[in-house]
């Protein structure tokens, strides 16, 4: 027998031995998690059907992969479907976003919404940009003159990782358009790339507060000297979870979070349900004053609306002690909003959508003569361009998005969000994670994904006979009723008169 002869029977004795081993390992493993399901008494199905009970729970486990990837259709999908992200990612990556054959969208449900095209669309040299727009001029000491009319949604540094952060950053200053901090605090990767910033003071005042807890001036002063700190919006609550404080799990409160934060390292960090200092609507002006005196730039709330009578009561104030006590603008979040962690009693049951709350906050702004006056900026699930200009039509004077730049930075909807474990490296900590997004490649993104939708919004302008979308209103609107008939949003929505002890003096 030659020598490979030998080797060979050798090699394969060896190979037999492990396999054995193999199959003694796995039969031990395997008994121990029988007697172990037996055993335990926290789960019925493991203790009557032991080892076959752990498959449901990983089939369960698996399922939301399947349906995402195998068996949920186009349209299917939730919170947004496939359509709504595929045009995001192409967006994203300047690539080609036109379709073929036809719709695929069902026009006929309730709800629904059409833009009503003119017979002598606006060609394109008659087009024109959409005109920025001044918040807070005679009223602050710094206005600030916005560009874009589309811009970046609150996402706290915490909830979103360091790359994702410097990623929007630099995307948003090429884009020409600002990035809300959230409530998080302001950290060094908001201010690498240069972008305007709005700073979000939440309930727990992170980035601004004291030892108590408690809005500290001489830090808020501190952050508003930061030329990039264009204004500061005072967050009442928020629409995934109105009433309840944002969430951050200790997992994710890292030493760089927890420092910009103000709080301890690997601690949850959940901030409280609303301010301590506003238990009124002249308790919100009072704050809206002091953080507008304390930065010299224009200070703004912003809240999802539930029961509107307040609104009547915060208008009539403002009147009482003079419009420079008012918001410089609201921020109008929608019951549908997203978050990195919220209760789902309030994320499925709490708060109202935007498609009805924007109508009643402009409505109201228009009857008490404070339209002028207070800018609105819409947010909520609005991540494609007829959305957008849905929201402009309706009043907005502005749009932002949270979600919609996520899918821009990649973002595949996993759902992992709370969990340190985003597969993308969008909402993770974990620096293995992180690696795979490169925020120069991500930066270009972002700031494709902000161009497209200002673009294709001015598609739909163009196609409605006004030159920049700033002149959609609601009369370029139809909207499907429960009979399935098409009428215009303005039977539904129609604009009130000024309140005559409100309307100007001629």
């Amino acid at each position: 027998m030659s020598f490979l002869d030998q080797f060979a029977l050798k090699f394969l004795a060896v190979m037999a031995l492990l396999f054995m081993l193999a199959l003694l390992a796995l039969a031990l493993w395997l008994s121990y998690l029988y007697m172990q399901d037996r055993n335990q008494k926290q789960s019925t199905i493991r203790r009557n059907y032991p080892l076959l009970g752990r498959l449901r729970y990983q089939f369960e486990h698996l399922g939301e992969f399947f349906r995402q990837y195998f068996f949920a259709q186009d349209r299917e999908e939730m919170p947004f479907n496939r359509v709504q992200r595929s045009w995001v990612y192409r967006a994203a990556k300047n690539v080609d976003s036109t379709l073929a054959f036809g719709s695929t969208k069902l026009m006929n449900q309730t709800g629904e919404f059409l833009f009503l095209n003119h017979h002598l669309p606006v060609v394109e040299q008659d087009s024109v940009e959409a005109p920025p727009i001044c918040i807070g001029e005679g009223f602050v000491a710094k206005p600030y003159l916005a560009q874009s009319f589309f811009n970046i949604s609150g996402m706290s540094f915490g909830a979103i990782s360091e790359p994702a952060v410097r990623a929007l950053s630099r995307g948003a200053k090429r884009a020409g358009v600002w990035l809300n901090t959230g409530e998080g605090g302001l950290s060094s990767f908001h201010l690498e790339g240069g972008c305007d910033l709005v700073f979000q003071i939440g309930t727990a005042k992170y980035g601004v507060r004291n030892e108590r807890g408690e809005l500290d001036e001489a830090r808020l002063a501190q952050v508003a000297a930061h030329d990039t700190v264009r204004m500061f919006e005072i967050k009442l609550s928020q629409g995934a979870k109105p009433g309840k404080g944002g969430i951050l799990p200790g997992v994710k409160v890292t030493e760089v979070i927890a420092s910009t934060r103000g709080i301890p390292v690997g601690q949850d960090s959940i901030s409280p349900n609303g301010h301590p200092e506003i238990r009124s609507v002249g308790d919100m002006l009072d704050l809206v004053e002091r953080v507008r005196r304390v930065t010299g730039k224009p200070t703004g709330i912003k809240f999802v609306l539930g029961r509107s009578e307040w609104l009547n009561e915060l208008f009539s104030l403002i009147h009482e002690r003079g419009l420079a006590s008012a918001p410089d603008f609201i921020t109008l979040d929608s019951g549908d909003g997203g978050t990195g962690a919220a209760p789902q009693a309030l994320m499925d049951n709490v708060g109202l959508t935007l498609r009805d709350s924007l109508p009643i906050l402009v409505n109201r702004l228009v009857e008490f003569g404070l339209r002028e006056r207070i800018r609105v900026i819409a947010s909520g699930k609005m991540i494609n361009p007829s959305a957008v200009a849905w929201a402009l039509s309706m009043g907005a004077d502005f749009v932002v998005s949270a979600r919609g730049f996520m899918f821009a930075l990649g973002c595949i909807q996993a759902l992992r969000c709370n969990r340190n474990t985003c597969p993308t490296g969008v909402t993770t900590h974990d620096p293995e994670l992180q690696k795979g997004l490169d925020p120069t490649e991500k930066s270009v993104r972002v700031a494709n994904y902000a161009s497209a939708i200002v673009r294709e919004v001015g598609v739909i302008a163009h196609s409605c006979g006004v030159a920049d979308p700033r002149h959609l209103s609601r009369e370029h609107i139809h909207v499907v009723d429960g009979d399935g008939r098409l009428r215009p949003v303005q039977d539904f929505y129609p604009v009130p008169a000024v309140r005559q002890e409100y309307a100007p003096k001629i």
